[in-house]
């Protein structure tokens, strides 16, 4: 089913939610955080949905399946900023685990368009 415009994608739709999902969470990190974990983790997130957009109008496979590699790629940056931020104390497992699941479904989807693409 061909979209007209990536907004209509849902595995851009699922990456947009993670982008909403890290800045609540990042609200109450300490001042001191503004440019590690929190200004980190809210780029990674962003490159998420950035990445499939761009990829989205791209007119070449090989241009586009890079740019989801890429959205890819950011969804393991996140999960590793989130384990990160539980490591020192300013994340638990309940606040972060439905963010994870989410970074996962978007790689799963991802995978599948790559793999669609690669045909």
């Amino acid at each position: 089913m061909p979209y007209n415009d990536f907004t209509e994608m849902p595995v851009w739709q699922k990456a947009d939610e993670i982008v909403g999902a890290i800045y609540k969470l990042t609200e109450s990190l300490p001042k001191r955080e503004d440019y590690a974990l929190c200004s980190q983790s809210r780029d990674a997130a962003i490159s998420i949905s950035g990445n499939i957009a761009e990829g989205f109008g791209r007119g070449h496979k090989r241009d586009k399946i890079n740019f989801y590699y890429y959205s890819r790629g950011s969804c393991f940056e996140v999960k590793s900023h989130l384990y990160s931020g539980k490591t020192v104390g300013y994340f638990t497992d309940e606040q972060i685990k439905d963010i994870v699941i989410m970074c996962m479904r978007v790689v799963e989807e991802l995978n599948k368009i790559i793999k669609g693409l690669g045909n």
